[in-house]
């Protein structure tokens, strides 16, 4: 560590062209990440990683010229020189941001494809970075859910701190995301805008009426005639036996459809409205306000989601994208399941509506591994979307370690199995789990081929937080720390097959 440090501290009056071919990179199993050197003022900052750790780095000509900010351990270098290491802490990410602010995240919402990249572990990112720069699409690297902080152990400020790093360790200058997902109350909603989240998914399941769906339409006439009078006749004499054309697509929507629309989704509207003005309080014009409707038993049908975009249009809420449920089975970790045909008929619907009031991205949530309707959700889009991904880059690193640590990979799949059951309460998935080999049948040199399977890939994907909250925590991430660059090649990889079928062009 000290010798990296003697190596910087002499090339301080270089450029940090120069100093990126001149810096000592390797030393006694320490190394530096090439394109995280950076030059501040007088200074050198960068990140390192030993056997056990990834770290800061920052290298002045004296203490006093450390740039403010960053904390850590102190070092004496060579003529009054000096060296702070520092762990990767929220204090020093905060300072990044701050000397570096290209490392903080951004609104996207004038990006055309986007994609969440949902690290639950902090460290899949380098990988996500990797694939995002081949190809014409900007990343939302810090994209969590509050049932995945509570798995997981983080926070909203853990994530962006997390991707923080990744992005300076990159030198990523191109501008990332950053998504509170699937929120569902205000006070959700603002501890994301507090650590700087620019992106707020907005979950509708809870205040909109999905059950009215089903509901005989003598019921949804019921509940109709309880709403304001005016706002009955508004919604009768726009929308009542109306046919709407969209692009080369026509959505009609009778008298029924109105009504039970609006039984459906009055109040989510409202709510809708109240968010969006809360949000452009504390941010001005730079967010993302994604509109999710997805959670839900039944498919979204083209003429709810034209009712749902119409009424928020009216009100003037501006939203980036907005989640419908699509017809047929989005599970978790495997491919569509469903009749392609009517996916495609049905999809190329809600893509025209989405032209046709405002241009907002169709957004897929569920979205990774979904191989077999990627071609038809970029060609009807244009490319104007977002695609939400989570549980696929974990899946990845499960994948790793059953590679590299047969013994660990045993071990969690015997703590996925004993808390799978639990799982489905938070989850759906109709994975068989009997039809998993027994892991004793198996060599080690098989364990790795049940990522390849949907039923063990469904087991491992909900059962991450149980995982992670285990005694088996330290070993996972030791792992992961020493196969690091099978575990960021391997991140790559996968994500450059999701972005080549989606048909996104390449840089």
């Amino acid at each position: 560590m000290k010798n990296i440090a003697e190596s910087g501290l002499k090339l301080l009056k270089k450029s940090e062209t120069e100093v990126k071919k001149l810096l000592l990179l390797n030393h006694d199993k320490v190394s530096i990440y090439p394109e995280s050197i950076h030059k501040l003022g007088e200074s050198l900052v960068m990140i390192g990683r030993d056997e056990t750790r990834r770290f800061l780095l920052v290298v002045a000509n004296c203490p006093k010229a450390v740039p403010e900010g960053f904390e850590g351990e102190m070092l004496k270098l060579s003529d009054g020189g000096a060296a702070l290491i520092g762990d990767l802490s929220g204090a020093n990410a905060a300072a990044l941001r701050r000397h570096f602010p290209w490392t903080a995240p951004v609104s996207l919402r004038n990006r055309r494809s986007t994609i969440g990249c949902g690290d639950r572990l902090g460290l899949a990112s380098r990988g996500h970075i990797r694939a995002a720069r081949k190809f014409e699409v900007s990343p939302v690297l810090a994209q969590q859910s509050m049932r995945e902080l509570s798995m997981t152990g983080r926070t909203f400020q853990n994530v962006v701190d997390d991707a923080v790093f990744m992005v300076f360790e990159c030198d990523y200058r191109e501008g990332f995301g950053a998504d509170g997902d699937h929120l569902k109350t205000i006070p959700d909603i603002d501890t994301a805008l507090a650590v700087g989240m620019p992106m707020i998914t907005l979950d509708l399941s809870e205040v909109m009426n999905a059950a009215a769906g089903d509901w005989p339409e003598a019921q949804v006439n019921d509940a109709f005639a309880a709403l304001d009078p005016a706002y009955q006749a508004r919604v009768l004499d726009e929308y009542g036996d109306k046919s709407f054309v969209v692009g080369c697509c026509e959505v009609k929507v009778d008298a029924a459809t109105a009504r039970r629309c609006a039984v459906m989704y009055t109040a989510a509207i409202d709510f809708a409205e109240k968010v969006y003005h809360h949000i452009r309080s504390k941010r001005g014009d730079e967010f993302d306000l994604e509109i999710s409707i997805d959670e839900t038993s039944s498919p979204t049908l083209p003429s709810h989601h034209l009712y749902i975009a119409r009424e928020l249009r009216k009100r003037g809420v501006e939203f980036s994208s907005m989640a419908p449920r699509f017809i047929g089975e989005f599970q978790k970790a495997i491919d569509y399941i469903g009749d392609l045909a009517e996916f495609d008929r049905q999809f190329k619907v809600h893509a025209q509506i989405a032209q046709a009031y405002g241009n907002y991205k169709v957004s897929v949530h569920s979205g990774s591994d979904k191989f077999a309707v990627y071609p038809t959700i970029g060609r009807e889009t244009n490319g104007y979307l977002h695609l939400k991904t989570a549980g696929t880059s974990w899946l990845v690193a499960v994948t790793v370690i059953a590679q590299c640590d047969p013994a660990l990979y045993r071990d969690m799949h015997r703590c996925a199995l004993a808390n799978f059951n639990d799982m489905l309460k938070l989850y759906h998935i109709t994975a068989d789990i009997n039809r998993i080999p027994k892991l004793e049948t198996l060599s080690d040199a098989e364990l790795p081929k049940l990522m390849e399977m949907p039923e063990a890939r469904q087991l491992l994907h909900i059962t991450y937080g149980p995982i992670l909250r285990s005694e088996l925590r330290e070993r996972f991430f030791a792992t992961l720390h020493r196969e690091e660059a099978a575990y960021t090649a391997a991140i790559e990889k996968h994500f450059d097959k999701h972005l080549s079928l989606l048909g996104l062009p390449r840089r």
